[in-house]
């Protein structure tokens, strides 16, 4: 773990010591497990932990356990930005929780990360730690990933009626595999809540085996962060069980002015375009908004993480589907926002600790900004690529052309079913490679293109918008490049 984040997370802890917020009334669930998995993922039974790590955890000092959570939960009624009232209460669920946490119990930085994980496509996917596992292996944190999703839940039945036939979130799954009507996800909030009270306060199952957690941050991707903006909203001041937000990607989800914990957005160009653009708030000594330029809201990064483990359980990658449907099909921008994921997620947890906010940065340029769906125009140079807002070194000084947002290769016909189909190329961006001729035209030597480089990285971890390794990363992989060499 960085020694600065370490040193200034430790003394945060100790300004936050006896200001921690108390939890509610909030349940302590019933915990069972860790659920044994005798199968090697990727076996045809389906009897392990679905979407298993696929990276080396054990490399990196770390371990994988699945528990089951049960209890009885309340629904709230959630006026938008304003606190909710209990609708109705002692509803009963069972679901799972994954844990990741290091073997060692010294090298656990304190800080567990609890996942709302995403059901956009139809089966739980712990986005967030596709975009930011590098980082939280490499700091200590403890990432655990819950499942309160009723779609994610029926498909953890279909795939493995075995091991996750019992599990019931108080819904059933509509044939179109989508909302109608009421929130069938009522619970979910509750579930949430009850998810970070067992690891906060753990009974005869200790989940953290041993570790005592002195912040508890929910995090969430997508969809899962814009459910996130309305608990942060409305449950939160009821429940607080959590001591921060990391809502990456909101889709547009306004956050109250009078927040009681720290909340962090953390957008793409793509989100911006989409929707954030319309709903931009100002920074506060409780909210912070960073903006990255040339980023899609799911990128080639993420697809690398997570295509194998779709690709292994669910048999089907989403993303090779996809990629022909598009008007480029080279889906997914190369701009890594993982860089900017982390040095958040660290600031984050020193702020929600009692240290200071995170410094403030500059937003993306907008042309014309527009109500949801339709998007706003961002201005773009002469290269095409977005303006304004956090702009690291593969944007600024670029070799490739990253754009946030694209567009089916044919018109779409009917109405958008999801998130699913050719609807999808839209949020996905895409990375072409500049032409020699074009990257000869930029850079007169290499040398020219590596010094430009090694000032834009330096400069962000300055601003405090990267880590000092990933800037270092980034200058090594310019050193080691062709660029500039005509």
């Amino acid at each position: 773990m960085c020694r600065r984040f370490a040193f200034l997370l430790s003394a945060a802890l100790g300004l936050a010591a006896g200001e921690a917020l108390a939890a509610s009334s909030v349940p302590v669930p019933q915990v069972s497990g860790p659920i044994a998995s005798p199968d090697i993922p990727g076996a045809p039974s389906h009897n392990y932990t679905f979407f298993a790590s696929n990276h080396d955890l054990a490399s990196h000092g770390y371990l994988e356990e699945e528990f089951f959570i049960k209890g009885t939960a309340r629904t709230y009624n959630t006026p938008p930005g304003e606190t909710g009232t209990v609708k109705d209460s002692g509803l009963p669920y069972f679901t799972r929780i994954v844990v990741r946490r290091p073997a060692d119990p010294k090298r656990f930085n304190g800080t567990v990360l609890v996942e709302w994980d995403n059901v956009t496509n139809l089966f739980d996917a712990e986005n967030f730690w596709f975009f930011g596992w590098e980082h939280i292996m490499q700091a200590g944190y403890v990432w655990v990933g819950v499942s309160a999703q009723t779609i994610g839940v029926a498909a953890l039945k279909k795939w493995s009626p075995q091991r996750y036939g019992a599990l019931d979130v108080g819904a059933v799954v509509a044939s179109s595999g989508f909302n109608r009507g009421p929130d069938r996800d009522a619970m979910s909030y509750d579930i949430f809540s009850q998810a970070g009270q067992a690891l906060r306060h753990p009974g005869d199952v200790d989940m953290l085996h041993g570790l005592k957690p002195k912040l508890l941050l929910a995090v969430g991707e997508s969809q899962s962060a814009a459910r996130l903006a309305t608990y942060v909203n409305s449950v939160h001041p009821l429940a607080r069980v959590y001591d921060g937000f990391f809502l990456l990607s909101a889709l547009g989800r306004s956050i109250r002015s009078d927040l009681v914990s720290p909340v962090f957005k953390l957008n793409t160009e793509y989100d911006v375009i989409g929707g954030e653009a319309a709903t931009r708030q100002p920074d506060t000594p409780k909210f912070r908004t960073w903006e990255v330029a040339g980023t899609s809201h799911v990128d080639q990064h993420l697809r690398t993480s997570r295509e194998a483990v779709e690709l292994r359980d669910n048999g089907v990658s989403m993303e090779a589907n996809l990629s022909p449907l598009c008007a480029v099909p080279s889906i997914g921008t190369r701009v890594p926002t993982n860089y900017v994921v982390a040095s958040a997620l660290d600031k984050l947890a020193v702020w929600a600790a009692g240290g200071p906010p995170p410094p403030t940065a500059p937003r993306l340029t907008m042309i014309r900004i527009m109500q949801r769906p339709h998007p706003s125009v961002i201005a773009r140079d002469q290269d095409g690529l977005a303006e304004g807002g956090i702009r690291l070194a593969a944007l600024a000084v670029p070799t490739q052309f990253n754009v946030g947002i694209s567009k089916p290769a044919h018109p779409v016909s009917g109405p958008p079913r999801g998130a699913t189909g050719a609807v999808a190329c839209v949020r996905w961006g895409y990375s072409t490679d500049m032409t020699i001729a074009q990257l000869n035209a930029h850079y007169p030597s290499h040398a020219a293109y590596v010094a430009q480089v090694r000032r834009v990285a330096d400069d962000n971890v300055k601003k405090g918008y990267i880590l000092p390794g990933d800037a270092a990363a980034t200058i090594r992989e310019a050193e080691e490049s062709h660029v500039g060499e005509h």
